[in-house]
């Protein structure tokens, strides 16, 4: 019997519902068994397969990951290359190993060999979306950016997927996923197929 895949979704701030959403659909279409649900409890970062990092405010969800317990059990399982993590906009900054800011009031899970900036493509009325090229995709992506941090470097073993006007927004380091943009608020199911695919 095939192993059920179970993927929690940090459930603090973001487009939790839509995720959940996606991801389930995107289960569906590539036949994995699997369930995606909110994770409301640090404990169950012991029992879950995988873990996503829906966007929000990165200080906020910084601030609740380190009060709650996440962020210590989720660094252990990080340590131990055990846990595979999709993380989206602000998710994209907790996973960071270096924030480019004076204001440091971020815990970083220093989970990927890269130093992010936020909010680099302006406040919430410069949201925008743009067709992007992803590596390993055969068709544009249709990415929809809000208040998105970008990757300004990257070192080590982390690779760059894609890139807008030359500058990184998507990467991967062995079994952890980090974007800019918000894959959760399109119909293309493609971005959490991919992640799927590395489970």
């Amino acid at each position: 019997m095939v192993k059920k895949i179970s993927i929690g979704v940090i459930g603090v701030q973001g487009a939790v519902s839509e995720h959940i959403a996606s991801m389930k659909n995107a289960l569906r279409e590539t036949k994995a068994n699997g369930e995606v649900f909110v994770i409301k409890h640090k404990d169950e970062i012991n029992e879950i397969d995988a873990i996503l990092f829906p966007g929000g405010e990165s200080t906020t969800i910084s601030k609740i990951l380190y009060k709650s317990g996440f962020h210590d059990a989720i660094s252990k399982r990080i340590k131990e290359n055990t846990l595979p993590i999709m993380g989206t906009c602000a998710g994209c900054v907790i996973l960071a190993s270096d924030l480019k800011d004076t204001k440091k009031d971020v815990t970083l899970l220093s989970a990927i060999n890269m130093q992010v900036q936020r909010n680099a493509f302006g406040r919430q009325r410069e949201s925008f979306e743009k067709y992007i090229d992803i590596k390993g995709f055969t068709d544009p992506y249709n990415a929809v950016f809000i208040r998105a941090p970008v990757i300004n470097k990257v070192w080590g073993n982390c690779k760059v997927l894609a890139k807008v006007n030359n500058r990184i927004i998507m990467v991967k380091q062995g079994n952890i996923l980090a974007l800019s943009f918000h894959p959760e608020l399109t119909g293309d199911l493609r971005v959490h197929r991919y992640f799927i695919d590395m489970l």
